[in-house]
């Protein structure tokens, strides 16, 4: 391997379950950067490709381009029975080879410790001496089903499984210090943040026709709309704003449901129950490129969510001039959301608390104003720009780590 010295450019080799919509953005800049050399391996194409997403319920692909402008290679996938979410749906014993031929100076692990693929990129990269950066967008050690055994387990296995990490990359506040609970040391917890295209949401906002997306919808120009953007699954507690939405009984509010999932017949169901059929409207799956049209054209955006590591559809919304009211279950809201500011934070299935909010802040244009430019700005200084100094701080650390350990095995 060649000498790797601080403050050089680094050759930098992520390793990718498949192409994500939020990052494509983020490796067409690092591409770009004059610090890095960005090669990206996917263990598979999936969202590149039309696929069935088992949650949405549906086939689809993302209508934003994924492959374009950065280097990647595709790493075929030897699994005899190929998929997401299952540890041995990603099998790739081609990232062996890859991770030790490319000599990279740091590789940075995105697959999630699940997968096979993880250990056989870690186990080549430790073999070599090469730096291994990786972490977890978890902020509690909680697990999405409930089951308590799982944070007793994690607890006891995670300081080691982080321990394998020349440096810890966490995206966001609570993250640090689930992390720095668990032991590891703070010199090697870097918090990454998560982010997306700032500039392509703030300009795609800026041309949005709010009155015909209204229009649209059925939704009066001048009505308080209040909007749920997600996955309708039970974490998320959709349930939650539709029965919030009817206890604050906004005069001439409108309720948005945009996302699919097996809950939606049940929401459609109470909403018919609420008789709210008038002022509350599903709009379906929206893709990536008409997102801006939702958020520009809605007053409020809430995530009531039970479990949410982060939320970046906190980013898009705030970017997009719609403020956010989180449960304190969401990650994003340590970092990005100043209670009565640039939004609102209310406690986890407390509807009553929701509706309180709703009921407040719905019919007060000027506060909804205020807490629209707030939300905006907030965002200036969670951006692309300081994601891509993260990943370039955390490599640096990951260096001076590596150089105390002893030598690698093989050269």
């Amino acid at each position: 391997m060649r000498d790797r010295k601080l403050h050089t450019k680094y050759r930098v080799l992520f390793v990718a379950t498949h192409p994500v919509q939020y990052a494509a953005p983020m490796f067409r800049r690092m591409s770009r950067d004059h610090r890095l050399e960005v090669l990206v391996a996917y263990c598979s194409l999936e969202g590149a490709e039309t696929y069935l997403d088992p949650e949405f319920g549906a086939s689809f692909s993302w209508d934003v381009p994924l492959l374009e402008d950065y280097r990647w290679v595709s790493v075929p996938n030897q699994s005899w029975r190929p998929g997401l979410g299952r540890a041995w749906g990603l099998f790739n014993p081609g990232l062996w080879d890859l991770v030790q031929n490319s000599k990279p100076d740091a590789v940075i692990l995105l697959t999630g410790y699940r997968y096979v693929s993880f250990w056989i990129a870690l186990a080549a990269a430790k073999l070599r001496g090469i730096p291994v950066i990786f972490g977890t967008d978890a902020s509690e050690l909680g697990a999405r089903d409930g089951r308590r055994w799982k944070a007793s387990v994690k607890r006891r296995l995670w300081p080691a499984l982080f321990g394998l990490a020349d440096v810890v990359t966490v995206p966001s506040s609570r993250g640090v210090r689930l992390m720095e609970s668990l032991g590891l040391p703070p010199e090697r917890i870097v918090l990454t943040p998560y982010v997306v295209d700032n500039d392509w949401w703030t300009q795609s906002a800026a041309n949005v026709d709010r009155a015909a997306v209204r229009r649209a919808w059925g939704v009066p120009e001048d009505a308080p709309v209040v909007l749920f953007c997600a996955k309708f699954q039970h974490w998320k507690r959709p349930q939650d704003l539709l029965r919030a939405f009817a206890t604050a009984k906004v005069r001439g509010s409108h309720l948005i449901f945009a996302g699919e999932g097996p809950l939606r017949r049940d929401l459609e169901r109470e909403t018919i129950s609420l008789e709210l059929t008038e002022r509350v409207h599903f709009v379906g799956f929206t893709n990536q490129t008409q997102l801006p049209n939702v958020y520009r054209s809605s007053d409020l955006m809430v995530l009531p969510s039970e479990y949410e590591p982060f939320g970046l559809v906190v980013n898009e919304a705030m970017l997009c001039g719609c403020p956010a009211v989180l449960s304190d279950r969401v990650g994003a809201g340590d970092d990005l959301v100043t209670p009565g500011q640039s939004g609102f934070v209310f406690p986890m299935g407390n509807i009553d608390a929701l509706a309180t909010i709703l009921r407040e802040i719905l019919p007060d244009r000027e506060r909804l104003k205020t807490l629209r430019e707030a939300a905006q700005k907030r965002m200036c200084s969670w951006s692309p720009s300081q994601g891509i100094d993260s990943i370039a701080e955390a490599i640096e650390c990951a260096l001076r780590f590596q150089s105390k350990r002893p030598k690698a095995l093989l050269r």
